[in-house]
């Protein structure tokens, strides 16, 4: 169940993405008022992901919070349904940001704590479910807008994750933070915790090659549609078939990619379509990796807040991609945003050169030392 409330948490983001080009022609907006729409998600992701990481470590009622994520992330949606305005459409989809900031610090230690000596393979699976969602929304939206108009697709598009974050409090609404293994703790001694969290390199360093990362996956997902449906003249079925051979990869990589890190440690045509394919299965790899690496790098009890400041990093990230590559794009054209892209991902792959490869015990207070 959490796997595919994961899914849903990336099919409304993914079904934007194809979105972007109707609405960009429709309101007549300039590349870096495209990029501008997603920077305010990301924004708000960033501003919400550590208070969200606090909330689960203090509050604990993870299935009600998951719960409230879901439903969070798919409403607003409703609204863009209905929006002409701009600054509207900004507002609309700041709140999807602040809805998806509460899944992640919330579902990822959950899993890490039930499953702790499969992280990697349980969290590439969870993954997986994100995949998923990333990957079939753009060919099932992209289907449904040779049918209807998009205000009608996303107003439909939420009735999938009201019936879900439905089930969710239903069958896990009871669901708490904390094990024999991982205590609840008191407010001082989370603050205490906090502190010393921070201090840690390796979470540091995981996050701020994660955060280049990510501003190179939104900066991609926001203007590959918009060069795909602009210049070169695909229709949003075709556009959906790139976006979804783009993710499908990553949805192979997850698990090869999360199984291996168990194992050995943390550590137009069909031709333009396998590339993007390919482009997508390195892209996409290294999440589960990642987040596997963080849980094993941090204290247990502070699972939420360690993956709330990972994320929170991701978001700054993803908050400067899509600007960033659409300033570009305006002065130097849509072609020279990729070439910005690429720069990217290498400055993300070099932080992982210094990050130590120590482990944490399962704690039970914030004074819990390394092994």
């Amino acid at each position: 169940m959490i796997t595919i409330g994961h899914g849903l948490t990336h099919w409304y983001p993914a079904t934007f993405y194809l979105l972007l080009p109707l609405i960009g022609s429709e309101l007549g907006l300039t590349y870096s008022q495209i990029g501008l729409i997603m920077t305010c998600q990301y924004v708000a992701a960033a501003i919400a992901n550590v208070p969200g990481g606090v909330l689960v470590d203090t509050v604990g009622r993870k299935g009600l919070l998951m719960a409230v994520s879901l439903f969070w992330v798919g409403f607003p949606y409703l609204l863009i349904g209905f929006t002409h305005s701009y600054a509207m459409l900004l507002a609309c989809i700041a709140l999807v940001g602040f809805g998806n900031s509460i899944w992640h610090p919330t579902a990822i230690p959950t899993l890490g704590e039930r499953y702790p000596e499969r992280k990697g393979l349980v969290l590439s699976l969870h993954g997986m479910g994100g995949n998923v969602g990333d990957a079939v929304a753009p060919v099932v939206i992209g289907a449904l807008l040779a049918l209807f108009s998009w205000r009608q697709v996303v107003v439909m598009n939420v009735v999938p994750g009201l019936v879900v974050a439905a089930l969710i409090l239903v069958l896990l609404g009871t669901l708490q933070f904390g094990t024999k293994q991982v205590a609840r703790q008191s407010l001082a001694e989370y603050l205490k915790g906090l502190r010393i969290l921070l201090r840690n390199r390796a979470l540091v360093l995981l996050s701020a090659g994660s955060s280049f990362r990510t501003m190179t996956q939104a900066a991609l997902l926001t203007f590959l549609p918009v060069f795909l449906a602009r210049d070169m003249g695909y229709s949003p079925a075709l556009v959906g078939t790139c976006l979804f051979a783009l993710q499908a990869a990553g949805f192979a990589a997850a698990p090869v990619a999360g199984h291996l890190s168990d194992r050995m440690g943390r550590g137009g045509s069909p031709l333009f379509i396998a590339l993007v394919a390919l482009l997508g299965f390195f892209l996409y790899a290294t999440r589960p990796v990642i987040q596997a690496w963080l849980l094993e790098a941090t204290p247990a009890n502070m699972g939420g807040s360690s993956i709330g400041v990972l994320f929170g990093a991701q978001a700054i990230g993803g908050s400067l991609g899509p600007l960033l590559a659409g300033l570009v794009a305006d002065r130097h054209g849509l072609l020279a945003t990729f070439y910005f892209l690429a720069a990217t991902i290498v400055v993300a792959n070099l932080f992982v050169l210094w990050i130590p490869k120590t482990a944490y015990a399962v704690p039970t207070s914030p004074n819990t030392r390394r092994r």
